[in-house]
């Protein structure tokens, strides 16, 4: 795409009203190989370029919090050649890539069922964690090995046996104190949410977190997204009035 059409987009958004929270599911890798006549694995290769470019497009413009979709609990149930193949590749993603979020400022973080992750990744992942932690400029958290429902009945059990143990009462438990259960306590919520290739569901995705996001589904495959597509995605979301319940004439009231 060309430069000037990139630039064109960036300076249409509204700077002073950036989401802080976007959160991707990275959709189409698989469909994208096929149509091209390889295998899976081949899609989730190029889609690490994709990962690239959109974490620099959100540290550029100023997003804070940047939530991506990697790899889910129901993903576990794919072949095992392909499961094999995505792990040694985020593993190889991690070792090549920390270098470049360390240029960017960006602090790596993860949410999920990570001890479900086999060993030799989650060394990396943690190592990689540990070496970020001081970055400020963007958080990118990757969702592994995660489901919502996974940690919803994760946070209601522990707030269960905090009950148990006398140190929570029931009548304590509010939206708040559940938040702070959940694997995403210390985020804002998502303001937006973008799904690529087409498909308009939220697969057991953030669910909780998501009750007021805004939704954005493009028919881009996830290998060909990039930051301009991360542009047009905000561009889109402060086209649209967030009323969280409320009627246009409160807003403006």
């Amino acid at each position: 795409m060309p430069q000037y059409k990139r630039m064109d987009i960036k300076e249409t958004i509204n700077m002073a009203q950036l989401p802080q929270h976007v959160a991707i599911i990275m959709d189409g890798n698989g469909r994208w190989a096929k149509e091209r006549g390889k295998l899976r694995v081949f899609g989730h290769q190029n889609g690490v370029a994709a990962v690239r470019d959109t974490v620099e497009g959100a540290v550029e413009i100023g997003i804070k919090f940047l939530t991506l979709y990697a790899f889910s609990t129901e993903n576990w149930n794919r072949p095992k050649l392909e499961v094999s193949a995505l792990m040694e590749l985020l593993v190889n993603t991690i070792n090549k890539e920390t270098k470049t979020l360390m240029e960017n400022g960006v602090k790596l973080h993860a949410i999920g069922d990570l001890g479900k992750l086999p060993d030799k990744c989650r060394s990396r992942l943690q190592e990689a964690m540990e070496k970020t932690a001081g970055n400020t400029n963007c958080t990118l958290t990757l969702a592994l090995s995660y489901s919502a429902r996974w940690e919803i009945t994760e946070a209601a059990r522990q707030l269960a046996r905090q009950v148990q143990a006398g140190t929570l009462s029931a009548d304590e438990i509010d939206e708040t104190t559940f938040a702070q259960h959940l694997a995403t306590r210390g985020m804002p919520d998502p303001e937006l949410l973008i799904r690529t290739s087409g498909e308009q569901r939220i697969s057991n995705y953030l669910l909780w977190q998501l009750a007021y996001a805004e939704l954005y589904f493009t028919e881009k495959m996830w290998p060909e997204f990039r930051r301009t597509d991360l542009f047009e995605a905000i561009a889109d979301y402060q086209k649209r009035e967030r009323r969280f319940g409320l009627t246009s004439e409160q807003l403006t009231k």
